[in-house]
């Protein structure tokens, strides 16, 4: 039987924990959740983590799993991660090809998730993830994410 996204999460929740109560660096732990995230759900082809510097209004991409990106650097506004940067809030796109704004990184990719980190209340950056399969996120893939983003603000960020 194939288990629903909810029980795949359930799963990963406590691996995640497990990654973000080692002794390693920021960056160690971000790559190792990449990897892992990359790894074992089929449908996140890609995962990265970018990080806002807010005088320049810009995103930086840091750690991530999948093809190589052109886009290390995006300005706030453009692209889906560059409008979470300024919206603040979650961004689900079941068909990139249906967005104006959307910036493409790989033709494979069909679907997109943006999920925003906040650390004491401001956006310092986001999760974002890439699929090859069409319409791939719910609110399942959401919720999980959101906690995901809680666990790593609380763990990794705000003890580097």
């Amino acid at each position: 039987m194939i288990p629903s996204k909810k029980q795949l999460f359930d799963k990963i929740k406590p691996v995640i924990k497990d990654i973000l109560n080692q002794q390693a660096t920021q960056s160690e732990k971000l790559q190792q959740i990449c990897d892992f995230l990359q790894q074992n759900i089929p449908y996140y082809d890609w995962v990265g983590f970018y990080f806002a510097n807010l005088p320049e209004q810009k995103l930086y991409l840091q750690e991530y799993a999948g093809d190589e990106t052109d886009h290390k650097i995006i300005p706030f506004g453009k692209g889906i991660c560059g409008q979470v940067a300024l919206s603040n809030q979650n961004f689900v796109v079941p068909d990139v090809k249906a967005q104006d704004n959307y910036i493409a990184c790989s033709l494979a990719v069909k679907s997109e998730i943006v999920i925003p980190l906040f650390v004491n209340g401001q956006n310092i950056g986001q999760i974002d993830i890439d699929s090859h399969t069409p319409n791939a996120f719910s609110k399942e893939d959401e919720t999980f994410l959101g906690w995901l983003n809680d666990q790593v603000a609380q763990k990794a960020l705000l003890k580097s």
